[in-house]
């Protein structure tokens, strides 16, 4: 017998999945809630962070617009706006992409990068209170773990759910 659902029928949760959704839900806000109003306390969002660290860690300072959006699942377009407005606030910068007119690659600028230096510890203490120090080590493993496996890519994931 077949344990796939005939198409149209929908798959259920059952209680113990139902539960266990919901308490991930709740995780993910608390977590993110905590940290963002910590980041918010030094003048940056999380978005602002992400793009900041990101471009820290770049050869030059620097990535393709592109290439942010897809590490931060946004669209090009969502990051473009949030881009114009670090840029307005001197924290980054735009170059063309010689190599794709359409293009361009973000630039960290010194007032980025002194912007981030002086919010890392902030969030550093902010990770550590809303999750890390909260957590056993075999708790953060088996998070690892389940982070890893909820990455691999799935067959059909290119089509919409059912």
């Amino acid at each position: 017998m077949s344990t796939t659902p005939p198409v149209g029928a929908v798959p259920w949760l059952n209680p113990d999945e139902e539960r266990a959704w919901r308490a991930f839900l709740r995780v993910v806000v608390a977590v993110q809630t905590g940290t963002a109003r910590d980041l918010a306390a030094v003048g940056l969002s999380e978005p602002d962070y992400e793009v900041l660290s990101t471009l820290s860690e770049r050869t030059g300072h620097t990535s393709s617009l592109g290439e942010q959006a897809d590490k931060m699942g946004w669209s090009r377009s969502r990051l473009s706006r949030h881009a114009t407005r670090m840029e307005s606030r001197g924290l980054v910068r735009r170059t063309p992409d010689p190599a794709d007119g359409r293009g361009c690659f973000l630039v960290l600028t010194a007032q980025g990068l002194e912007a981030l230096e002086d919010a890392a510890p902030a969030h550093v203490r902010s990770v550590r209170r809303h999750f890390i120090d909260r957590l056993a080590p075999d708790h953060l493993i088996a998070i690892e773990q389940i982070a890893r496996r909820l990455e691999e890519p799935q067959v059909g994931d290119d089509r919409p759910p059912q």
